[in-house]
C-alpha cells in the first residue's frame, strides 16, 4: 500500500487550496477516502477523544447489514429457482438465465446454496451498481459547488435503499428513485447530518407513490416473469393471519425469512444479527428499538380485544407484524439512524413508540397499503424534532420548579 500512499501524496497539491485543480478536491478525497483514513485531526480546543468517527460508524453499519444482503441474494435466487423449476427454462429469456443456464443443471437448482446465492447476485449487483454509480454522482456535484468532502454516509444509504427494493425493479427506476432521495431527502437540506428525513426511506417512498403497480404488485416478489407470489401481508390484509397456513408460511418460515419480500427485509434473524451488532457496538441506540416494540405490542394488542367483524388485520397479533414484512428491518437499520431520530434520552421512547403504534394504524386501518414500516419511520421522522423540544422544555420546567 505504500506505492499508493505515494501516489497519491504526489498528486495531493494540485487538489488542495490554491492547487491546479482545487475545485475537485472533493473527488480526490473521496477516492483517497477508498484506501486510508482522514488525516485532518482537530486544531483547537475541545479535543474529544473517542473511538468512534463517521467513517467507523458507516463500515459498522455496513458490516450490520451484510447477513440481510447475503441471505437476500439468497432468497432471491431460491424463489427464482424455485419459480424456474415449477414451470421450466425453455420459454425464459434474459442474459442471467442464459448465464445460469451455462452452468447446466446444477445453475439452475434451487436446492444448492451456491447456485441460489449466485442468481440473487445477479440481480443485487445490478441494483447496487446504478444506486451507486448514480448516487456517488449526485454527491460528488454537490459536494463540488459547495467546496466540501464527500461524506461517507451515502455507502450506507446506497446499501439500505437497495436492500429494500424488490429484486425486478427496473434499473431506470433504481436510478430515478436513489437520485431523488439524495437531492430532495438529504441534500437540499445540507447534506449528511443536516436532512431530517431518511433517505433511503425518501427514495423508496417515492418509487412507491410514483410506480405503485411496478414497486407493489404480486410479480415483483418473485424475480421471474410470468409467476407472481403475493408478500405474506397482503395475504393477510386480504383473507386474515389464518391464511397464510394454506400459502405454506408458517411463522418460523417468515422468521427465517424464506418468503416473497424486497431484497433484504424478509429475515427477522439476520435483522436480529445486525440488531446485536449495532448494539455492542453502540452504534444503534436501545431506547429506539425499546419504543418501537412497546408501540407495536400495546397497539396490536388493544386492536386485538376490540376486534373487527369486517377486517382481519384487527386480529393479527403483535409477533406476526414484528416478523412480517420490513418491520424488523426497519426497527434495526432505520429507526435506530442517528440523524433522523430524536437525540434525547425520554424522546428516543417516544419516538420509536410513535413508530411502534403508526406501523399497526396503517397497516390495520389502510389494508390497500398493508406494510406500513416506511411511512411510519418518515411520520416520525418529521415529529422528531418537535420531541425533543418538548422533551427539553419539560427538563427545563421540572428543574425550575424544583429550584423554585
Amino acid at each position: 500500500m505504500k506505492f499508493i500512499q505515494n501516489f497519491f501524496d504526489k498528486i495531493e497539491p494540485n487538489f488542495v487550496k490554491g492547487g491546479r485543480y482545487q475545485k475537485w478536491y472533493p473527488l480526490y478525497e473521496s477516492i483517497a477516502a477508498l484506501f486510508f483514513s482522514h488525516r485532518t485531526v482537530t486544531s483547537v480546543a475541545p479535543h474529544a477523544r473517542t473511538y468512534t468517527n463517521m467513517q467507523r460508524i458507516m463500515i459498522y453499519v455496513l458490516i450490520a447489514a451484510l447477513p440481510c444482503a447475503f441471505f437476500g441474494m439468497w432468497n432471491a435466487g431460491h424463489l427464482a429457482n424455485e419459480a424456474i423449476a415449477a414451470i421450466g427454462d425453455d420459454a425464459l429469456v434474459g442474459w442471467r438465465i442464459g448465464l445460469m443456464q451455462m452452468l447446466g443443471g446444477f445453475g439452475l437448482n434451487p436446492d444448492s446454496l451456491i447456485a441460489c446465492l449466485f442468481h440473487g447476485f445477479l440481480y443485487f449487483l445490478p441494483i447496487y451498481a446504478v444506486t451507486m454509480i448514480v448516487g456517488l454522482f449526485w454527491e460528488i456535484l454537490f459536494a463540488i459547488v459547495r467546496g466540501h468532502e464527500v461524506n461517507e454516509g451515502f455507502f450506507v444509504t446506497s446499501i439500505l435503499y437497495v436492500l429494500i427494493l424488490p429484486a425486478s425493479t427496473p434499473l431506470w427506476q433504481v436510478a430515478l428513485g436513489i437520485t431523488f432521495g439524495v437531492i430532495i431527502g438529504k441534500e437540499v437540506f445540507g447534506g449528511t447530518g443536516k436532512n431530517f428525513l431518511n433517505p433511503a426511506l425518501v427514495a423508496r417512498a417515492f418509487l412507491y407513490f410514483a410506480y405503485p403497480a411496478q414497486m407493489s404488485g404480486d410479480s415483483v416478489w418473485t424475480p421471474v416473469d410470468g409467476f407472481s407470489g403475493a408478500t405474506a401481508l397482503g395475504i393477510t390484509a386480504a383473507n386474515g393471519v389464518e391464511a397464510l397456513a394454506g400459502e405454506g408460511i408458517t411463522f418460523m418460515s417468515a422468521f427465517w425469512g424464506t418468503i416473497q419480500g424486497s431484497l433484504g427485509e424478509t429475515s427477522v434473524a439476520m435483522c436480529l444479527i445486525g440488531m446485536v451488532f449495532l448494539l455492542v457496538t453502540k452504534i444503534a441506540n436501545w431506547r429506539l428499538i425499546v419504543g418501537c416494540l412497546a408501540g407495536t405490542i400495546a397497539f396490536s394488542t388493544l386492536l386485538n380485544l376490540i376486534g373487527s367483524d369486517t377486517n382481519p388485520m384487527f386480529a393479527m397479533p403483535f409477533w406476526w407484524h414484528i416478523v412480517l414484512g420490513g418491520y424488523a428491518f426497519g426497527l434495526v437499520f432505520m429507526v435506530t439512524e442517528p440523524v433522523t431520530a430524536s437525540h434525547t434520552n425520554m424522546g428516543r421512547y417516544w419516538y420509536g413508540a410513535l413508530i411502534g403504534f403508526m406501523v399497526v394504524m396503517i397497516r390495520v386501518v389502510n389494508p390497500a397499503f398493508p406494510e406500513g414500516m416506511m411511512l411510519a419511520i418518515l411520520f416520525a421522522n418529521i415529529f422528531a424534532p418537535l420531541i425533543d423540544y418538548f422533551v427539553v422544555r419539560a427538563n427545563i420546567a421540572r428543574r425550575a420548579k424544583r429550584n423554585a
